[in-house]
């Protein structure tokens, strides 16, 4: 089946679109990558966007909006990655949204918002889609999060050692063989908020800001007192917590600080709360993927924090970096469509496996599927 993930992250920069072709072999599942696109959300939905979430305020009618807006840039991405990846050809879509809430309470997920309403994507392009993956997580008593973790766990079964999955978006989150999974803290968000706010830019493009800093003793310590690092597993966060004004609080006594001083101690802050969680899993390599590997100074970061473990780009094991998590979306819509769990409930910490998500028809409804499929124990990259 040929099945096309979208995937827009915490940095609600831009759509990713990712197609393959997948099979089962037996209990093997096989994917094979067609390729991938970026496609940026337009300047005025980003700049909407980010006037919306945590900690602003916004309306239903703003929500509504958006949720029609994004819903249309996804379609836009989805019609694009069938015509340049598919050859016009593909069977299903499997969309994650946009997140713009994930609500916690005392440690617990209660619910969880991504817009981008599947219905634009299935009239644009004919074809069903599946959506709204979190939820049914969060309903047996999960945190919704990190869903690409079943992913993870069947990708790298048979490597030897502990391999550890990490994916470094605007949340870093990692995951490990015995089903250990959950959001390690802020991967890019704080410190693209620190460049926005500082400079008006999107981003530290190459890390080059955070390279003529020096990290702040002080300021380092303010922001890992921070009580989410110390939580025990599993567990979720996102911008209600990571957000431009938890930096502007431990910013309150620094005013004196340069942007790049700023720049370079958010970037060792996710470099250390990254490496503070790897450690107790003993990983004997870290697979990393997400935009976060494209800061050369946070990889460098990561690497002296983590001096004894080899840290490996997720496209040496065929998927490429900056696309795996929309792969993971195709997966995890495949297996829905297939009525297979997209869960471990060791990961998620969920009371059992769910099939995830909600079904939205295409113009000739569901394709037909191949009867007895089971649960695969693991996932071959061709």
């Amino acid at each position: 089946m040929r099945v096309i993930g979208l995937m827009s992250g915490t940095s609600y920069d831009a759509i990713d679109a990712a197609a393959a072709d997948l099979r089962f072999d037996g209990d093997t599942l096989v994917l094979r990558p067609l390729g991938m696109i970026g496609e940026p959300y337009p300047a005025e939905l980003c700049e909407a966007l980010a006037a919306a979430l945590p900690p602003a305020g916004t309306t239903l009618a703003e929500v509504c909006r958006l949720d029609t807006l994004v819903g249309l840039a996804f379609a836009g991405a989805a019609v694009r990655a069938r015509a340049e990846l598919c050859g016009g050809s593909a069977e299903l879509i499997a969309s994650h949204g946009q997140t713009v809430f994930h609500w916690t309470d005392r440690g617990r997920a209660r619910g969880t918002l991504q817009i981008g309403r599947p219905a634009w994507i299935a009239e644009e392009t004919g074809l069903p889609v599946v959506a709204d993956f979190r939820p049914r997580d969060i309903a047996a008593g999960g945190q919704g999060a990190p869903l690409v973790s079943l992913v993870d766990l069947l990708w790298l079964r048979g490597r030897p050692g502990t391999p550890l999955a990490l994916n470094l978006g605007g949340i870093a989150n990692v995951t490990a063989p015995d089903g250990t999974a959950f959001d390690t803290g802020p991967g890019n968000a704080l410190i693209d908020a620190a460049v926005r706010h500082r400079t008006g830019r999107a981003f530290d493009a190459d890390g080059r800001l955070a390279a003529r800093g020096t990290v702040h003793g002080p300021l380092l310590r303010r922001l890992l007192a921070e009580p989410y690092y110390a939580r025990p597993a599993p567990k979720t966060t996102g911008k209600e917590l990571f957000h431009e004004g938890h930096l502007l609080a431990a910013l309150a006594d620094c005013a004196d600080l340069s942007d790049a001083d700023v720049v370079a101690t958010l970037t060792r802050l996710t470099a250390r709360t990254v490496a503070d969680a790897v450690r107790p899993l003993r990983a004997t390599e870290v697979i990393v993927s997400g935009g976060g590997t494209r800061n050369p100074v946070l990889m460098a970061m990561l690497d002296a924090e983590l001096p004894s473990v080899p840290l490996r780009l997720s496209d040496g094991l065929g998927l490429p970096a900056a696309a795996k998590e929309a792969y993971a979306f195709a997966v995890l819509g495949f297996l829905t469509l297939h009525g297979l769990p997209g869960t471990d409930p060791r990961s998620t910490g969920a009371r059992h496996a769910s099939v995830l998500g909600s079904l939205t028809p295409g113009r000739s409804g569901f394709p037909p599927l191949p009867a007895g499929a089971g649960r695969p124990v693991r996932l071959v990259v061709e």
